[in-house]
């Protein structure tokens, strides 16, 4: 049987970084967010290299107060946290028959599997379609951030996407140099609400079965 190459997706970015030149403006990153608590330690991190536009698009969030929730401490994040490079936030709305629409038939599947994957394509694609729109440099997500996402998955349908929408992205694993820790001292920092569940109805009744 084949042994699978593990990538290091934090060296790539590493790698990535070091190849800037400070003395051209900062290269322009498309950063799609879940939420405001996985943002934080990100947005800290790549505003030092990149001038940012953080895309809210998460059409499985569920209920809509939660999404309008988190749209708002993204927003409040964004204001607070200082940056060296500019952050901006673009939002467009929230529908979320977009996300029953890719996972229909993966509604039983349990939280990580082929469910979240349709919702990672689907969220990522929506990212890489803008990034090509705002000419964007690069995009990625913060979800690999946390670990409970599939990382490599995350960065496997990033690369596809690329070459379908001739934007480049830029390799992640968040939660890689302490990142995961970091965004919790942040969170409690700036007082961010953090969600017990991923976002959408089939882990928020997961996670209610579980207590």
């Amino acid at each position: 049987m084949e042994q699978q190459i593990k990538i290091n997706y934090q060296r790539r970015l590493d790698d990535i970084i070091r190849g800037l030149d400070e003395a051209s403006p900062p290269p322009k990153l498309l950063l799609h967010s879940c939420c405001a608590p996985c943002s934080s330690y990100v947005l800290e991190y790549l505003s030092q290299y990149f001038s940012i536009t953080v895309f809210y698009y998460n059409p499985n969030i569920y209920p809509p107060e939660e999404y309008d929730h988190r749209v708002k401490e993204l927003e409040r994040l964004i204001a607070q946290l200082p940056v060296k490079n500019p952050v901006t936030l673009i939002e467009r709305g929230y529908d979320p028959q977009e996300f029953y629409t890719a996972v229909k038939g993966l509604e039983n599947i349990p939280e990580g599997g082929e469910r979240c994957f349709a919702c990672y394509r689907l969220r990522l694609e929506r990212t890489a379609q803008l990034a090509k729109e705002l000419g964007a440099d690069y995009f990625t997500t913060t979800l690999s951030i946390s670990p409970y996402k599939n990382a490599a998955k995350l960065n496997e349908i990033s690369e596809e996407l690329s070459e379908v929408y001739s934007t480049a992205a830029l390799p992640a694993d968040f939660k890689k140099k302490n990142g995961y820790k970091r965004s919790i001292e942040l969170s409690a920092q700036y007082d961010l609400y953090r969600q017990d569940y991923c976002g959408c109805i089939f882990s928020k009744r997961e996670r209610e079965q579980q207590t």
